[in-house]
């Protein structure tokens, strides 16, 4: 029996823009070094690019709720109009004062609604018996540029300037937008006798509980390396980011392109354990390097487990709600993204005050386990079907 197609035209165009929405978004890493060069403290630094979690928290229910009422198409027009204006704002600052604070809260809502509604399209346009493997094959779109956008920031800055990036970032953002233009309305058709879902019960919903439970624990372990890895690395003066992501982002792509249906094929549970294994495993030897090849082999066990964690916990959350419901559900599971940053970066920044980085990466890899085994036990009984 012949298998039904990922790579619709429709995918296919989805995939390329959201490439480049991602490609653009990541070149921003670069972003605290601009800041200290306007004299910001590490306190302001962190205050300005917190912000744009902040925003995007906030916007993501809504933009959920917009989704699914009024379709998919509007929001992604919104949101990349949005993002482009941002990014091209970022050309106007030259202190640090209310306005970066601005451009960050616009360029978050442009963010949340890109990330929330690119996942959202994808998994309305994938087959259901291959809606893990497609979420996965989906997201190579966003992790190709994490790698990509730094040493594109590199480059330029190795050039030119700071201005020179942002101007590239922008040009790339409204590359993105025009990208988009062609993209259709993917809405599942609504069944108009049957109410929609208010945001709290979808939220609140008995069978998605478990899998917000384990989000955040796989939110916190990303945290963990995103927010500090630059630090860690300068202070123990082995590998170096580059080598971190590189590996972390090779093994994840080679994994989603040649074992992404692996889950589906197995069971999503099944998959689920030995990709936060690999996430926990690769924690804890990075907080116990000492060499740069602990450093890739980290990076790669990361990589290896977030291939796996994040398209399966979509595929769950898409699983356990309604059609109706699908673009809250996701905008709710991507908002947990900030929610684990948000909250997670200060206190591991913490727990490396008080103590050490090997002690930070080792609580970070507990709190894994600890909300692993939580969403265990909570959804040993869990209905396959549709509840929210």
């Amino acid at each position: 029996m012949r298998r039904e197609a990922i790579w619709t035209s429709g995918f296919t165009i989805a995939f390329v823009a959201h490439f480049f929405f991602s490609l653009g978004f990541w070149t921003f890493v670069h972003l605290p070094g601009y800041l200290e060069d306007l004299g910001g403290r590490e306190v302001e630094i962190g205050m300005v690019m917190g912000s744009l979690s902040i925003s995007a928290i906030l916007i993501r229910p809504w933009l959920g709720t917009i989704m699914d009422r009024r379709g998919r198409r509007p929001i992604v027009l919104l949101g990349g109009v949005t993002n482009f204006i941002a990014v091209l704002a970022y050309l106007s600052v030259d202190s640090i004062g209310p306005w970066i604070f601005v451009v960050r809260i616009v360029h978050g809502i442009g963010e949340a609604a890109l990330f929330s509604v690119m996942f959202t399209i994808a998994a309305d346009l994938v087959p259901a018996s291959r809606r893990t493997e497609g979420i996965a094959i989906f997201g190579v779109s966003g992790l190709l540029p994490l790698s990509l956008g730094g040493l594109l920031g590199d480059w330029i800055l190795g050039r030119w300037s700071y201005s020179a990036l942002f101007a590239v970032a922008a040009g790339i953002a409204l590359l993105a937008l025009l990208l988009c233009l062609p993209i259709r309305e993917s809405r599942p058709a609504r069944d108009e006798s049957s109410p929609m879902s208010s945001l709290l019960s979808v939220l609140i919903s008995r069978p998605l509980l478990p899998l917000w439970i384990l989000t955040l624990g796989f939110t916190t372990g990303l945290t963990s390396y995103f927010t500090f890895i630059k630090t860690f690395i300068a202070q123990a003066h082995i590998g170096s980011v580059g080598a971190f992501f590189l590996a972390y982002s090779i093994t994840s792509m080679l994994e989603r392109l040649f074992l992404s249906s692996l889950p589906d094929r197995l069971g999503l549970k099944r998959a689920l354990v030995p990709a936060l294994l690999s996430l926990m495993a690769g924690l804890l030897l990075l907080g116990h390097a000492e060499s740069t090849l602990a450093i890739v082999v980290a990076g790669a066990l990361c990589g290896q487990g977030h291939a796996f964690v994040f398209p399966i916990i979509s595929a769950m959350v898409i699983g356990r709600v309604a059609p109706d419901n699908r673009g809250v559900a996701m905008t709710l599971f991507t908002a947990l993204f900030d929610v684990g940053a948000l909250i997670g970066g200060p206190l591991l920044g913490i727990v490396v005050e008080v103590s050490s980085y090997t002690t930070m990466f080792t609580v970070a890899a507990s709190i894994v386990l600890c909300f692993s085994l939580s969403f265990v036990l909570l959804d040993r009984h869990a209905p396959a079907a549709a509840q929210a």
